[in-house]
């Protein structure tokens, strides 16, 4: 690997050479540096449409990089402590998929929880491999799904010894770790790859006192949105490869799905972002750490809400917990966590990361002010004052364990038929159902639809969650695999 300096940022400083030559684009995009479109320019700036650009010889090419998109991938490889790093212009999502794609083949089978993101599980449809589910602890007083129990993934492993890799979030949503280090070790004894998830865990590579990385830990690959906690522009994250994983395969896999037209908007967010975390990162999280505990510490001075932290450690299914993550159990002053969201959105013009049916969760980061923070924690005092009723009657689990009957390929492109939502029980799935944010599945492909599922259903729409995933976009119809 080229020694470069952190300090350094190839596709910005390419794009800088760029236009300081004054070329004459005979090319793609056809606002021609933003002439062609004064609306554009005049709604994002001259200058982002001046680096709007193709693909060409001095600024390098994503699927095939040589030069200074190599360079950048070298640097972020080196920061992030992997072997190597891609730039995703797809979003984690695709970084997600890349990573089963590369690790399993059609029929191989997969250890991973189930409360994945939907695009692991998208991931299983394009490839045809083969899930086994891991259900995830469950905190029955908040309600809400926790980390594998290494006791479960080493059954699972014994149970799949034919299994090909193991899929791990780190962390979840709400900011819990599961014991990375050991399930890693574990995997790798029995010749599995561990692919890590991290969607939300940029920050683990460059704080003090937070949770185990990824590639600290040994895995072989990690998805990670830059865009989240990392500062760089949305859709743009890293994929992370580690130990024996091929780059050239790899990057194959990536081409399958991901565009040839990489914008350079987002390339060189990424190359900046990289650059602020590698120098000055370490500062920035611990920024962030010291703003989420002061605000826990408020929020937990109102009474009724309850902003959890590391006191949920067990050592198991709750390994580590994310200092940076303000999440909130609204629970008990009566209100769903999606009705909280709504009335801070609605009312006091604060829009949070999302609410389900039991917690909130508020994404901070360096570019929050202490002013905005103090606004958030008299919104929810005064949103109990006047607000807060009888929490009876409210359901108090996020998690049910699926029934899982086929794998989400064959549900998914089963021959199915639509039925009413509410006709479906005892039938198999064939669509997804979820709330979105946080695109963690109700129902998945392949599942058995049951009257728990339904009635979670019907209370998270009567509570005001964005359902997503059946062409019905009212989520009345859900197709269903048809009975021979």
């Amino acid at each position: 690997m080229t020694e470069l300096s952190q300090q350094s940022a190839p596709i910005v400083e390419a794009l800088e050479r760029y236009k300081s030559m004054r070329v004459v684009p005979f090319d793609v995009p056809g606002h021609k540096r933003g002439r062609g479109n004064k609306a554009l320019v005049d709604f994002l700036g001259e200058q982002c449409l001046t680096v709007d650009v193709n693909s060409m010889k001095p600024l390098d090419n994503l699927t095939h990089p040589v030069s200074v998109i190599r360079q950048a991938e070298e640097l972020a490889a080196q920061a992030f402590g992997a072997k190597h790093a891609f730039f995703m212009v797809n979003g984690t999502t695709s970084a997600v998929q890349a990573m089963v794609m590369t690790a399993c083949k059609a029929g191989e089978k997969i250890i991973l929880p189930r409360n994945v993101h939907r695009s692991a599980i998208n991931a299983l449809i394009i490839s045809g491999a083969v899930p086994v589910y891991v259900n995830p602890g469950v905190n029955n007083e908040l309600g809400i799904p926790l980390g594998m129990s290494l006791k479960d993934v080493e059954q699972a492993i014994l149970d799949n010894p034919d299994a090909k890799a193991i899929l791990i979030n780190n962390p979840t949503y709400y900011g819990i770790c599961s014991n990375l280090q050991a399930i890693t070790t574990l995997a790798h004894a029995h010749d599995m790859l561990v692919l890590v998830d991290e969607a939300h865990g940029t920050h683990f590579y460059f704080g003090d006192d937070l949770p185990l990385s990824a590639m600290a830990a040994g895995a072989d690959m990690a998805a990670v949105s830059m865009h989240k906690s990392g500062g760089s522009l949305t859709q743009s994250s890293f994929l992370l490869i580690n130990n024996e994983v091929s780059e050239g395969y790899t990057r194959q896999i990536i081409n399958l799905t991901q565009t040839t037209s990489g914008s350079y908007l987002l390339l060189s967010s990424l190359d900046i972002s990289r650059r602020n975390l590698a120098l000055h990162g370490k500062e920035i999280f611990q920024k962030v750490a010291e703003m989420a505990q002061y605000t826990r510490d408020e929020i937990n001075k109102i009474g009724g809400y309850y902003a959890f932290s590391k006191e949920l450690l067990n050592g198991d299914t709750v390994y580590d917990y994310d200092v940076t993550k303000l999440s909130v159990h609204t629970l008990e002053i009566g209100l769903a966590g999606v009705e909280v969201y709504d009335i801070l959105r609605d009312e006091y013009d604060i829009q949070i990361e999302f609410g389900d049916i039991g917690n909130l969760l508020a994404y901070l980061s360096v570019g929050d002010r202490r002013l905005d923070i103090e606004r958030l924690i008299s919104a929810l005092a005064e949103i109990k004052r006047r607000y807060a009723k009888d929490k009876s009657g409210l359901f108090d689990h996020e998690y049910i364990k699926p029934q899982v009957v086929y794998t989400p390929q064959d549900a998914f492109y089963a021959d199915k038929e639509g039925l009413p939502i509410t006709n479906s029980i005892g039938r198999i799935s064939s669509e997804f159902v979820m709330c979105y944010p946080p695109g963690i599945p109700i129902l998945a492909p392949g599942e058995r639809i049951t009257g728990e599922i339904l009635s979670y259903i019907e209370y998270s729409k009567e509570k005001g969650c964005f359902l997503t995933g059946t062409e019905d976009r009212d989520i009345q119809q859900i197709k269903v695999v048809k009975e021979s």
